[in-house]
């Protein structure tokens, strides 16, 4: 076979390749676009009663805004959000705070028993939290703390140092001449800490605030064991009890349903989006051997 067509044929296998690969990711980006879409498409139906559980595409289309306006007037949607966003706020301010202090000293400070509290922190971590559900109420009873949102803000937030790997890593990323000098300026570690690592630390304190605030807004599972009032619902607690609030209220509720979700997903896409670079930054300058 002359070069001219070994060439050909790399380039036709190189091209089929590309090809069939950007075919896969054209259908997993479909199927991820799906749901999205349909969400969309359901918050925007006019009548409820559409039978729109069991058809994906119903006939007649037809779009308005009447569900969001029964979310907002009908519901307690508001205060609902208003307690999302309060917890999740809170949890993440202290969550953020546990996590660069802890990582930072696990990063920086040199002690007996760092290695061994470092891999009892990374074992306990890999325990999904749900396991402690059930000791965590009798814990939150005993202390008098159920069916209130402070609950859920020290739930959210006494675990967070379990994540310290990622952030344990960028901070080893910084050479520690920089502290060395500033010690021998006379700079104590906290000043070190916050005037000095912390402002080349943003990425990595964007990364920490956007993890420790999804989680928060949008877990079920805690909520759902600790708060009992509805006057203390969080959003995904409120949307399940008000969508499951009767025998037949779900595909009456559907429609608004799907439109409180949007909101929802409307608000934590927007601060995603909008700290795209610097979580990225953070993930990729945390992904090193510590």
């Amino acid at each position: 076979m002359s070069e001219k067509n070994r060439l050909f044929g790399a380039r036709f296998r190189r091209r089929l390749t590309n090809a069939a690969v950007y075919a896969i990711l054209s259908v997993l980006a479909l199927l991820w676009v799906l749901p999205i879409f349909y969400l969309l498409y359901t918050a925007f139906r006019v009548s409820p009663s559409t039978g729109i559980i069991n058809r994906l595409f119903p006939t007649g289309l037809r779009l308005g805004v009447d569900n969001y306006i029964r979310l907002f007037r009908d519901t307690d949607f508001p205060r609902w959000l208003g307690n999302t966003v309060v917890v999740a706020t809170t949890s993440c301010l202290l969550s953020t705070a546990f996590v660069l202090m802890v990582s930072y000293a696990l990063s920086r400070m040199r002690f007996r028993l760092r290695r061994p509290i470092m891999n009892a922190l990374l074992v306990l971590g890999m325990f999904p939290g749900f396991m402690s559900m059930i000791a965590i109420y009798f814990i939150l009873k005993a202390m008098g703390l159920t069916n209130s949102l402070v609950a859920l803000v020290l739930v959210y937030s006494g675990s967070a140092a379990l994540s310290y790997y990622i952030c344990k890593g960028f901070f080893d990323t910084f050479p520690r001449a920089m502290e060395e000098a500033a010690t021998i300026d006379g700079a104590s570690q906290p000043v070190i800490f916050l005037r000095l690592i912390l402002p080349m630390a943003k990425p990595i304190i964007v990364y920490t605030v956007l993890t420790s605030f999804i989680a928060p807004w949008c877990d079920f599972i805690f909520v759902n064991t600790i708060i009992a009032e509805r006057s203390k619902y969080t959003v995904s607690l409120g949307l399940y009890k008000m969508i499951n609030a009767e025998k037949n209220s779900f595909n009456d509720n559907f429609t608004v349903f799907c439109a409180g979700a949007s909101v929802v997903g409307a608000i934590i896409v927007t601060l995603f989006v909008s700290m795209q670079r610097y979580y990225v930054e953070g993930v990729t300058g945390g992904a090193v051997k510590g």
